[in-house]
């Protein structure tokens, strides 16, 4: 199945500076998540960044890349500028790949396409079970909730479910949202018309705003390890660990 791989690639970030170039045992972080991007079945995979910098290494190490403004403040809307820039078809499946998330095993970007691809949901992303309280408790773990046929519910910072009785705590009704998405291109030029939601705003979960607008995001679990995604220092320093 044809795809390609559209990786967000921020500079600036308020909780690790630069983190997308932090050096993981000789390679930025960057690079790690490109490599596995480049190992999936994608077509072609673009570093998409407002910043001459990582441009400057992304093609050191031979990705190609494509200049987004700066003042974008979700990921989608980097991804829909280059689609405006490389007239991208409507009808092709883009893959959304953080590029903080430097250990995603190739099959599960496959995965997540081949999901959008056999339901009729307009956007399908992954998640893995939650394993302790910590994560569970960690305002940066997203947590998901969805129904029985993996249409999403809700993404929330907090604790959802939330076990109002100490006795029904059970971390296998708990999940935490991966962060990869895959979309026809047209649905990220829709997204372009929508305003952020309220949820969106205080949560600061941009896939709330596709919830609010009524687009259906079809969520399963990963069938894959996918490691750790960075968003600070501890995350950074699992990595180097794992890796090492």
């Amino acid at each position: 199945m044809n795809f390609s791989i559209i990786i967000p690639a921020r500079y600036a970030s308020s909780r690790l500076p630069a983190k997308l170039l932090r050096d993981v045992h000789g390679k930025p972080l960057i690079q790690l998540t490109y490599e596995n991007a480049v190992n999936s079945s994608a077509n072609r995979v673009i570093i998409a960044t407002d910043d001459k910098r990582i441009e400057v290494v992304a093609n050191d190490f031979g990705a190609i890349t494509c200049m987004t403004d700066g003042h974008f403040t979700s990921g989608t809307l980097r991804i829909a500028q280059v689609l405006e820039k490389l007239d991208i078809n409507d009808d092709e499946i883009i893959v959304n790949v953080q590029g903080d998330e430097p250990m995603l095993d190739p099959s599960v970007i496959d995965q997540v396409v081949n999901n959008l691809a056999s339901n009729p949901m307009q956007i399908a992303t992954l998640c893995e079970q939650i394993t302790d309280k910590v994560q569970y408790f960690d305002p940066n773990c997203v947590k998901v909730v969805f129904n029985k046929i993996g249409k999403a519910l809700y993404f929330s910072r907090a604790t959802i479910p939330f076990f109002r009785e100490e006795k029904d705590f059970d971390l296998k009704l708990c999940y935490k949202h991966i962060g990869v998405y895959a979309y026809r291109a047209v649905v990220i030029k829709q997204y372009l018309t929508m305003n952020s939601s309220s949820y969106e705003k205080v949560e600061k979960l941009e896939q709330l705003t596709a919830l609010n607008e009524g687009f259906d995001i079809h969520v399963a679990p990963a069938c894959a390890s996918v490691g750790y995604g960075v968003d600070i220092q501890r995350d950074l320093d699992k990595v180097r660990k794992e890796l090492g």
